[in-house]
């Protein structure tokens, strides 16, 4: 309530799950209404579950959903779905209201992205923010719910410039998460809060021994029969086309209040956001980006790190592994605006700056030529930390034909402080080799999307992707195809 960011919504639904969603997932807003008048504009959500049907648990679900539709009208700002009660199409406040934010931000010159919001800790209490974004499966949760660090927001950023200043809020007082896999060992944040006597809505889990939930990956227990949502569950069950139905549903989730884990940053619900001080890009990339590099500016930074965000499919979501899809800044499924459109109002938003925000790309899924990992799960953790010290300016870096990239002593001393880790030269040349041939590729690939794809794209996009072009020919032709980052110092 009373924050530049503020937009009030209203919902109306007759589904008591989406109605308790929202509740736990959103602010109340009734007092903005009555502070901002009868000349307010606000987003509209009129949602219908349907007729219905009793399914697992003697819960109703919607009947017709081969009739489920959703209308979106940008113009009036409301959006009308019907037939479903699945949360990405009726829990109004969250991706549908992202879309009506995207449309208005572009009018009005402030940014909607599909980012995390998170601080950073630094050398004598120091707190730095970051947003980032990255598609599904490429280290978002994983980043957001770090060790050590805070969390903002795990979903959906506002950026604004106020008083020349880039802030950011999370529009979101709560997590609509996935629940799949999340343990003890790897998520221990996120398992602690769903131990916790809180108010939890578990959604598409299995239900056993009188209302236990359990979800596949979840440790210590693996029940052999119960309620879920194919109805009565036993193990080796199959489906129509024979294929074995696992307890728990892939996207089952679960809802709490963000204020129940115990990194919540204590500016969670500060009506003037925080300073932005870094954007991260990330993707699923297996030979071309280093584990972490810096742009050398705003407009670089998003054309090369942001536009050209693409990411490898797994064998577990398609089917064919390696597909690189073209997923700019991770928010290609939301936009209610072209592209091009879209590209444009990022680099416009950074014009307005003497010193924007600096703009970072990280790769946690880099391999070796065998298909050997090249990155640990927890390197993150000192990725994040060298981008903390470079936003402060303290720390040096080498600059490559793609970007700056940390100096090894630096990373040196961070494995050891934060992760109590050796870190040897051979590990810094491996992950930190420039690439030139596959760099040449992306661009090639980013160069045609661009000219076939997109319409309205901006100018300036392929004098970036030249120049950067370029500089990777020079150094290839004095270095060759794989560049140790010594040979730059």
């Amino acid at each position: 309530n009373n924050s530049e960011f503020s937009i009030p919504c209203i919902q109306l639904t007759d589904s008591a799950y989406v109605a308790h969603c929202e509740d736990l997932l959103y602010r109340q807003g009734y007092q903005d209404f009555i502070r901002l008048g009868k000349n307010i504009k606000f987003f509209k959500f009129v949602h219908s579950q349907g007729e219905l049907d009793v399914a697992s648990l003697g819960l109703l679900v919607s009947k017709n959903i081969d009739e489920r539709r959703i209308y979106i009208d940008l113009e009036d700002e409301i959006i009308y779905s019907t037939n479903t009660q699945y949360g990405g199409n009726t829990i109004g406040l969250k991706k549908l209201a992202m879309r009506l934010a995207i449309n208005r931000a572009s009018k009005e010159g402030w940014l909607t992205e599909h980012m995390l919001v998170m601080g950073v800790h630094g050398p004598k209490k120091r707190i730095s923010y970051f947003t980032g974004a990255f598609p599904s499966m490429c280290g978002k949760t994983s980043t957001a719910m770090i060790k050590g660090e805070t969390i903002v927001g795990d979903d959906i950023a506002y950026i604004r410039n106020i008083n020349g200043k880039a802030r950011s809020v999370n529009v979101e007082s709560g997590i609509f998460g996935i629940i799949e896999g999340i343990n003890d060992k790897d998520d221990p944040l996120q398992w602690n809060a769903l131990n916790e006597p809180i108010e939890i809505i578990f959604t598409n889990q299995l239900y056993y021994d009188n209302e236990k939930v359990y979800w596949n990956g979840k440790p210590y227990e693996k029940p052999k029969k119960g309620v879920n949502h194919s109805g009565e569950w036993y193990e080796g069950k199959k489906d129509k086309d024979g294929n074995i139905i696992t307890a728990s549903h892939k996207n089952a989730r679960f809802t709490f209040k963000m204020d129940v884990l115990c990194n919540a940053d204590e500016k969670l619900h500060d009506p003037m956001g925080v300073e932005v001080s870094g954007f991260i890009y990330g993707g699923r990339d297996s030979d071309t980006s280093v584990p972490v590099e810096e742009s050398f500016n705003w407009i670089h930074g998003i054309i090369t790190k942001g536009a050209c965000l693409e990411s490898e499919t797994t064998a577990a979501t398609l089917g064919k592994e390696g597909v690189r899809v073209f997923n700019p800044m991770s928010n290609i499924d939301f936009l209610s605006i072209p592209i091009g459109k879209y590209i444009e109002n990022n680099l416009k938003f950074g014009r307005n700056y003497k010193n924007p925000p600096s703009i970072f790309s990280v790769n946690y899924f880099l391999r070796d030529k065998d298909g050997n990992w090249l990155n640990n799960k927890n390197d993150k953790a000192i990725w994040l930390k060298w981008m903390e010290l470079r936003v402060n300016n303290d720390a040096d870096a080498i600059k490559t034909p793609t970007g700056y990239i940390p100096l090894y002593e630096d990373l040196k001393r961070l494995f050891k402080q934060v992760l109590n880790k050796n870190y040897t030269k051979e590990e810094y040349i491996k992950q930190f080799t420039v690439r030139i041939t596959e760099n040449l590729s992306k661009i090639d690939r980013m160069n045609n999307i661009y000219t076939t794809r997109v319409q309205d794209t901006p100018e300036i996009l392929f004098k970036v992707l030249d120049e950067q072009k370029q500089r990777l020919l020079r150094s290839q032709k004095k270095y060759g195809g794989y560049i140790s980052p010594y040979d730059l110092i």
